[in-house]
C-alpha cells in the first residue's frame, strides 16, 4: 500500500490467501497499518503547517526589522513599504533576504526525527475500530484507500431466506432464483397478474392472496435495493472485512456480494481466495477487469502447484454419470416445454450461436446474469469460431451429450468388470477411441462446456447445481479435446474404486501446474509468491515454469532463540521410532510414541498440537494407545481433542481446545498433516507451546495420479522422483510445525519424531528460519534427552522479555530507507 501511495499509476494490490479466517486476519492487520499511516501523515502535516507558520513569522519579523532600519536612513511613507517590497524586483537586501528565506523554507523543510516504531499496542478493540468506513485524515491510510475482500455467497449473504439453506450449492441456487434477470422478469409478471386479479376480485381476500402468492414471485430485497440505487452504489474509503461488508450492505439495504463485485473496479486493495485468480471458471467473472499494472500476491503459496493442478482436474464416478443421464432427461423435457410455450427463445439462441460465442456473450457476459458456468478452455478455436452446426440445435446437443455419457459408462463398466483394472491413457488415445466408438467429431467436443452454458441460460434453469454432474462431463470432454494435441499435459486414469469409495471412476488429472498460472504471468507485470515454507525455493520456478526477477530466502530476526527444533530418533528404550510402512505396525514404535506423548504433555504447559501422517494412521495409533492405557494417562495432564473429516466437528473441537487452554487446564489436539488444521489455523501464544510431528508426511506413493505426475516431472523438468517426494513431504511438515510461532515474542517447541529427519537429505529441505535454530545438539535425540532439553528451553522462555533486546531487532526508518536505496530496481524489461 505504501508503494501504491508513492506510485499513483500503480494498479491494484490483489492479495490471495486460502481460508476465510486468514482473509479476515489480513484485513484486520491492514486496518492497523493504514490507521497508523494515516495518523503519522496527519501528524506530519500538522507539524509542517506549524513549521511553515513559524518560518513565515520569522520572515516577516526579519523584513520588518530591515524596513525599520532602512527607514532610519531614508524617509519612506509607511503606506508605500509593502508596495515597494512586493512590486520591485531590485528591492535590495530586504527582498533578496525574503526570497532566500522563503526558498529555503520551501525546498528544504527541517527534517523531523522519527521515532522507532515497535508495532501496535495489544488492544483487541483497536482492530475493530480500524475497520469499516473511514473518512478522517484524508480517508483510510491517509490517501482514501478502499480495501475489500470477496468470498462466496455463503459467506456474504444477508438474506435470511437464503441462509436457511444447508450448503454452499443450495445457497447459490437460492440466490440465483431471486436475482437472475429472467427470475426478476418472471416475478414482475406474476406480481402484475396478482395485482390484476386482486382488482377484479375486490379487496376482501387481499391479505390471503398476498400471503399465498408472495413466495411464487419473491425476490431479494437487498438485490432489488442494489439495482434500484444504480450509480449511487458507491462505497466510502475504508477497510472492509466480510462482517463489515455485511453490516454496510444491511445498513444501505444493498446486497454485499453484488456490491463488492461492482466496487472491485474502484478498490485499491483486494483480498481474494486463490480460486478467484487461478481457476478460469471463477477468474473470468471476477478478476477480468484488473489492470495489468496490478500487483498479485499469493501468500501461503507453498501448495500453489497443487491448487493449479486441482483447477484443471476433473473426477467423474459412475454415480455422476447416472445423475448426468437424469439431467439430460430433464433438459429434453424442458426443451419441449419451451418450444411449446416460447419457441422464439430457442430460435434466438440458435441465431446467436451461428454468429459466434463472443457475439452471444458467453465469453464476456454480464456478471449480474450469473449463469454460474464458465469454461476452463479458452482455446483460439472456441473464442474465434462459431459453434459447429451439429450442436447448435438444443435437441441435437442433448443427443450429442447422451453419446458422450454412454461412452463413459461403457468405459467404466469395462474397468469394473472381472477383466478390468486400472487403466491410464493420454488424452489423444482416449479421444481417438471415443471418436471411433461414438462416431462423434473432435471439434464439437471443444465447445461442449460453452454450449451447455448457453443452453442452461436459455432455458432459465434456476437450480444449476442439479446439473453439476452433467457440467463435469462437459468440462471433461472440452478439456480432453482441447489438450489432446502436442505434449500430453493430462493423464486419464480409470480405476475400479476412486477416493476409497465403492464406485468406479475416471479422472482427468492435470500434470502441468503451469497451465493455470501462466496467464497471470503473461497478463500482470508483478506476481509475488511468498510463504514461510517455500523450501527449496529454487524448485518452484521449475514447477510453475517462470523465470523469477527476484528470489530470496530470509532468516528469522529474533532477539532470543524463540523456537527449539528437536529431532527425536529413539524412544526411552533406545529403539528407533519411525512411521515407515514396515515399522508403523511395530508395537514397540507405537508404545514409544505413546510414552513420548505422555512425558511431553506432563512437562509442557498449556496447548500441544500433534500431527500424524494420515487419518487412517492416526485412528489406528489412537486405538492402540487406548488399549495400552496411554490415553488415560494423557487425560491426567491434558484434555484430548481429535480432528475428524467433518468440518463442524473439527471446528467444535478447536473451540473447546482453546477454552481448555484459556482455563489453564491445558489440552492436546491430535490432527493430520494435509488436513484442515494444518492450513490456516494458528496456535499462537499459549494455544501452541509445542508441535509434535509424528512421521514424515509423504504422499501415498501408490496413487496412480501421483505416479503419472512424477513421470511427467522427470521427463519434462528433470525433477527426480525422490527429490519431489522429499520436497513435498518436508514442506508439509514445515507447514505443520510453523503453526506454533506467530510473533517475535511468541515461543514454542518443534518436535520431529522420526529417525528419517536425522538424515541430511531430509532436514536440509526445511526452511532456513527453522534450520538456523537446529544445531547438532538437537539431532538424534532419545525421548529422555529431548525431555531434558524441553525443560531447559521452557525455563529460559519463562524469563521476562528484554524490551531493549526486542528493540534491537526492529528496523528504524533510516534503516528501511537504506535498504530501499540499495535494493535492485526491477524494470518492465527485466
Amino acid at each position: 500500500t505504501s508503494y501504491q501511495m508513492a506510485h499513483p499509476n500503480c494498479g491494484k494490490l490483489v492479495y490471495c490467501t486460502r481460508t476465510v479466517p486468514e482473509m479476515n486476519s489480513v484485513m484486520e492487520e491492514l486496518g492497523v497499518v493504514l490507521s497508523y499511516r494515516s495518523e503519522q501523515l496527519s501528524a506530519a502535516l500538522d507539524q509542517q503547517q506549524q513549521n511553515d507558520a513559524a518560518e513565515t513569522a520569522a520572515v516577516e519579523a526579519v523584513a520588518n526589522a530591515e524596513v525599520e532600519e532602512a527607514g532610519n536612513n531614508v524617509a519612506v511613507p509607511s503606506g508605500e513599504v509593502d508596495a515597494t517590497m512586493a512590486g520591485n524586483d531590485n528591492a535590495g537586501i530586504s527582498t533578496a533576504t525574503t526570497a532566500s528565506l522563503l526558498s529555503s523554507a520551501t525546498q528544504q523543510p527541517p527534517r523531523r526525527k522519527r521515532k522507532r516504531i515497535y508495532g501496535p499496542k495489544n488492544n483487541t478493540n483497536k482492530n475493530t475500530e480500524n475497520m469499516g468506513p473511514n473518512l478522517e485524515h484524508g480517508g483510510a491510510g491517509g490517501n482514501g484507500t478502499l480495501a475489500l475482500c470477496l468470498s462466496s455467497r455463503r459467506n456474504m449473504c444477508i438474506n435470511e431466506r437464503v441462509l436457511r439453506e444447508s450448503d454452499r450449492e443450495a445457497i447459490d441456487s437460492a440466490c440465483r432464483s431471486m436475482t437472475a434477470p429472467w427470475a426478476l422478469e418472471r416475478a414482475k409478471k406474476k406480481q402484475s397478474q396478482h395485482q390484476s386479479s386482486l382488482e377484479e376480485e375486490g379487496n376482501d381476500d387481499h391479505q390471503q392472496h398476498q400471503q399465498s402468492s408472495s413466495s411464487s414471485f419473491q425476490t431479494c430485497s437487498f438485490y432489488d435495493g442494489f439495482r434500484a440505487a444504480g450509480e449511487a452504489t458507491s462505497m466510502p474509503s475504508g477497510i472492509y472485512d466480510l462482517e463489515h461488508l455485511k453490516k454496510w450492505g444491511a445498513s444501505k439495504n444493498w446486497c454485499p456480494y453484488y456490491l463488492t463485485r461492482q466496487a472491485i473496479n474502484h478498490a485499491s486493495v483486494l483480498v481474494f481466495n486463490y480460486q478467484y485468480m487461478l481457476d478460469p471458471k471463477v477468474a473470468k467473472m471476477v478478476s477480468k477487469e484488473l489492470e495489468s499494472e496490478s500487483i498479485i500476491v499469493f501468500d501461503e503459496a507453498h501448495n500453489i502447484d497443487s491448487v493449479c493442478i486441482e483447477a484443471f482436474s476433473v473426477t467423474i464416478q459412475s454415480t455422476h454419470l447416472e445423475r448426468a443421464t437424469r439431467s439430460l432427461g430433464r433438459l429434453s423435457s424442458e426443451i419441449s416445454r419451451v418450444k411449446a410455450s416460447d419457441g422464439a427463445r430457442l430460435q434466438n439462441e440458435y441465431r446467436n450461436l451461428v454468429a459466434g460465442l463472443v457475439d452471444q456473450g458467453l465469453l464476456d457476459s454480464d456478471p449480474a446474469e450469473q449463469v454460474g458456468l464458465a469454461s476452463n478452455v479458452l482455446s483460439p478455436d472456441v473464442i474465434n469460431e462459431s459453434v459447429p452446426g451439429n450442436i447448435r440445435r438444443a435437441e441435437h446437443f442433448v443427443a450429442f451429450m447422451k453419446k458422450i455419457v454412454e461412452h463413459l459408462k461403457a468405459r467404466l463398466r469395462t474397468v469394473a468388470g472381472p477383466r478390468g483394472g486400472v487403466t491410464s491413457e493420454t488424452p489423444l488415445a482416449f479421444l481417438h477411441r471415443m471418436i471411433t466408438t461414438t462416431s462423434l467429431e473432435a471439434k464439437p467436443l471443444k465447445f461442449t462446456y460453452s454450449r451447455l452454458s448457453s443452453l442452461l441460460r436459455t432455458l432459465q434453469v434456476p437450480n444449476l447445481d442439479d446439473f453439476n454432474a452433467l457440467t463435469d462431463v462437459a468440462d471433461f470432454a472440452s478439456l480432453v479435446s482441447t489438450y489432446s494435441e502436442g505434449l500430453p499435459r493430462f493423464a486419464i486414469i480409470m480405476e475400479p474404486t476412486v477416493n476409497g469409495g465403492p464406485n468406479p471412476g475416471i479422472q482427468l488429472a492435470c500434470l502441468d501446474s503451469s497451465l493455470a498460472i501462466a496467464p497471470l504471468f503473461k497478463r500482470f507485470g508483478s506476481v509475488v509468491i511468498t510463504s514461510g515454507t517455500l523450501s527449496p525455493i529454487d524448485l518452484y520456478p521449475k514447477l510453475l515454469q517462470f523465470e523469477p526477477c527476484i528470489s530470496q530466502s530470509f532468516n528469522m530476526s529474533t532477539f532470543r532463540p524463540c523456537i527449539r527444533p528437536l529431532v527425536i530418533t529413539r524412544g526411552s528404550d533406545q529403539l528407533p521410532v519411525s512411521t515407515k510402512f514396515q515399522d508403523r505396525g511395530d508395537m514397540g514404535v507405537v508404545r514409544n510414541y505413546g510414552t513420548m506423548m505422555v512425558e511431553l504433555c506432563s512437562c509442557i504447559p498449556d496447548g500441544i498440537v500433534a500431527f500424524f501422517t494420515s487419518y487412517s494412521y492416526m485412528e489406528s495409533i489412537i486405538s492402540e494407545w487406548d488399549g495400552m492405557g496411554i490415553m488415560r494417562q494423557l487425560t491426567k495432564s491434558k484434555l484430548v481433542f481429535i480432528e475428524t473429516k467433518d468440518v463442524v466437528e473439527t471446528t467444535l473441537a478447536l473451540d473447546n481446545f482453546r477454552r481448555a487452554c484459556d482455563s489453564g487446564r491445558g489440552a492436546v489436539f491430535l490432527s493430520v498433516a494435509r488436513g484442515k488444521v494444518s492450513e490456516g489455523i494458528n496456535f499462537d501464544r499459549h494455544y501452541g507451546r509445542a508441535v509434535i510431528m509424528f512421521g514424515v508426511p509423504f504422499q501415498y506413493t501408490l496413487s496412480h495420479i501421483l505416479r503419472a505426475r512424477l513421470e511427467y516431472l522427470q521427463t519434462q523438468y528433470q525433477i527426480r522422483e525422490q527429490d519431489f517426494l522429499n520436497f513435498d513431504a518436508l514442506r508439509q511438515a514445515a507447514q505443520c510445525v510453523g503453526r506454533v510461532i506467530r510473533s517475535k515474542t511468541d515461543y514454542g517447541l518443534m518436535i520431529f519424531a522420526d529417525a528419517r529427519y536425522n538424515r541430511h537429505d531430509k532436514r536440509s529441505k526445511l526452511p532456513q528460519w527453522i534450520l538456523q535454530f537446529l544445531g547438532d545438539g538437537q539431532l538424534n535425540l532419545s525421548t529422555d534427552t529431548a525431555i531434558g532439553q524441553v525443560k531447559h528451553f521452557l525455563r529460559i522462555m519463562a524469563q521476562p522479555v528484554d524490551q531493549n533486546s526486542l528493540k534491537e531487532v526492529l528496523l528504524t526508518v533510516e534503516e528501511v530507507e537504506g535498504m530501499f536505496n540499495t535494493a535492485p530496481m526491477i524494470t518492465a524489461d527485466s
